[in-house]
């Protein structure tokens, strides 16, 4: 059965049934193509049809799934986001702590970001698409990611690493932290002095998680 894809009303991102983009081996096609497109001329120069031409499918069958470019971009953007974020999160371990899980996820998740091509290449060719995502609304990413920051962070509460309080509220507060690293560390950097560079700043961001989470 194919899944219902619906627009989400808050984030203007396409969603799945779970949230995130429909997967599945032609929607994955479709969106590398899109990938590649971005990754070689940017957003704004990419059309409809260099992308059926990239995945091999008519410009008709990506119209009926997509209206335009920017809406596949956004599904491009939650599938991508959501990879760098899941795969920066560490497995479970019984020697680590949650806490201790969640600074290293995102500490390593900021660092994942700082260095991943169509990240990199959208803040620095087309910044105006993460706008929404800072200014005006969440996008399905960002409910993702906040998903799985208040799975930990619920651990956490109950294994005593992490302080009591209200899990969304913390989740979120951490996003916000996270988001201002990922999005404006470059402004801060200067990587003639070493206490400026990026290294340096990501050992600033683990001291914050750790002082913010600790109880």
């Amino acid at each position: 059965m194919t899944p219902i894809r619906h627009k989400d009303a808050d984030s203007g991102e396409d969603q799945g049934p779970a949230g995130g983009p429909e997967k599945g081996t032609a929607n994955d096609r479709v969106l590398d193509a899109v990938r590649d497109c971005v990754l070689a001329v940017g957003v704004r120069r990419t059309t409809m049809t260099d992308v059926a031409r990239r995945a091999g499918v008519s410009r008709m069958t990506l119209y009926r799934r997509w209206p335009d470019v920017r809406s596949l971009v956004g599904d491009l953007m939650t599938r991508e986001w959501i990879a760098v974020a899941t795969g920066a999160m560490p497995a479970r371990r019984p020697d680590l702590d949650a806490r201790t899980l969640i600074v290293d996820g995102l500490v390593a998740g900021v660092e994942a970001f700082r260095v991943h091509p169509l990240f990199r290449k959208i803040v620095d060719v087309d910044p105006e698409l993460l706008l929404p995502y800072v200014l005006d609304r969440r996008g399905a990413s960002q409910e993702a990611l906040l998903g799985l920051l208040a799975e930990a962070i619920e651990a956490g509460h109950a294994d005593g690493s992490v302080r009591a309080g209200h899990t969304a509220r913390q989740a979120r507060a951490l996003l916000l932290v996270v988001q201002s690293f990922t999005l404006s560390l470059r402004t801060m950097t200067d990587e003639d002095d070493a206490e400026l560079t990026g290294a340096a700043f990501l050992g600033e961001l683990r001291s914050l998680l750790e002082r913010t989470l600790a109880p």
